[in-house]
């Protein structure tokens, strides 16, 4: 498949991914819930939020353009379900279900999962791997500030 088709394939499943987890967090970060937890110092303004996941997505998006061929199928539909799975329900475990500590889990989880990827198929995407620290940065801000409502609340 030409890889033009292929990226926006992916990118609309991946911004279709945080429609879905933007739908199951209800109203989120605007909660009464969410107000009234102590955040962290560090938190950033909440358009932050959106433009930070496009950016995210669409270089995810072009990382796994690359990465599809050169796995097995069944794993990668294994490894990118997985993703998105992890990616999705924390928006519902955090903010819809307020389970704070599973949220911290599942960013864990999925971290591990993307951490694996970067390392696991570098060798064969060389600076293309590259691709996907964006996301991976973001979840070590992620995982910080649930981890700082979790200790604070």
């Amino acid at each position: 498949m030409d890889k033009i088709k292929l990226f926006f394939i992916f990118l609309i499943i991946n911004l279709g991914s945080l429609a879905i987890g933007s739908w199951l967090m209800n109203d989120g970060p605007t909660s009464e819930w969410y107000m009234n937890l102590y955040q962290a110092p560090w938190t950033p303004p909440s358009w932050v939020f959106g433009t930070a996941w496009t950016i995210i997505m669409i270089c995810f998006s072009i990382y796994l353009t690359y990465l599809l061929p050169k796995l097995n199928f069944r794993r990668f539909k294994m490894l990118y379900g997985a993703q998105i799975i992890l990616n999705v329900s924390w928006n519902y475990i955090f903010f819809n279900q307020h389970l704070v500590f599973l949220g911290l889990i599942n960013l864990i989880l999925l971290i591990s999962l993307i951490a694996y990827l970067y390392m696991a198929y570098k060798p064969h995407l060389k600076s293309k791997s590259n691709f996907i620290l964006p996301y991976f940065l973001w979840l070590c801000v992620a995982i910080s500030l649930n981890l700082y409502i979790f200790v604070h609340n």
